[in-house]
């Protein structure tokens, strides 16, 4: 008889984010107006607005800062999706206000911590995606290609970010520093929003 492959078991990296970061995510989450009754067109576009003014300023400290071997960035930014979308919504980027408290970027185990976030972000917004799109009516040119940034390929993206997780060796004192900069990563960004006013 066959059997099935097992499925891969998760890295220790994988496993001390997870864990470390769980309460702050589930507190993050609840916050978020995405499935709220009162979300319409204009909340929406404020919402994108202040995510817009963190992602910007944390991607441009990530391409400033020094990056873990291997890993391309280029092709994981989320700043050129948002801008699109509010253009779409008629939002004058350059007005809008930038987050000027982030997360720490001082070695590659903290940059891997501030990635796990934006890219689990990005896996979850495909689900906020198929509700706002039966809500307010959006899709990718109109104002929800954020949502959906990788499109079709949002599962195997992050796969294969977890692959690369896996593959970068991080003792207990690394992993540490990622967890840390995953934890502030959702803290300034709720902060963030909470200035905002954009939060339930």
């Amino acid at each position: 008889m066959p059997h099935d492959t097992p499925p891969t078991p998760p890295s220790s990296a994988l496993s001390a984010l997870r864990d470390g970061t769980h309460t702050l995510h589930v507190a993050l989450e609840k916050r978020l107006p995405f499935f709220s009754d009162t979300l319409d067109l204009e909340r929406y576009t404020q919402l994108l607005a202040a995510y817009y003014g963190f992602y910007q300023a944390l991607e441009s400290n990530l391409l400033a800062c020094e990056l873990p071997e291997g890993f391309e960035l280029s092709t994981r930014l989320k700043t050129p999706a948002l801008q699109q979308d509010l253009r779409a919504l008629n939002v004058h980027i350059e007005a809008l206000p930038l987050c000027d408290n982030l997360p720490p970027l001082n070695n590659p185990a903290s940059v891997l911590g501030v990635l796990y976030v934006l890219e689990g972000a990005t896996l979850g917004g495909n689900v906020l995606r198929k509700h706002v799109s039966e809500q307010l009516g959006l899709d990718a040119h109109n104002g929800c290609a954020f949502l959906y940034v990788y499109g079709e390929s949002t599962g195997k993206q992050w796969k294969a970010f977890l692959d690369y997780l896996g593959s970068v060796p991080l003792d207990a004192p690394a992993q540490a520093l990622a967890v840390h900069a995953a934890c502030s990563t959702f803290s300034c960004f709720e902060q963030w929003l909470e200035h905002q006013e954009v939060l339930l």
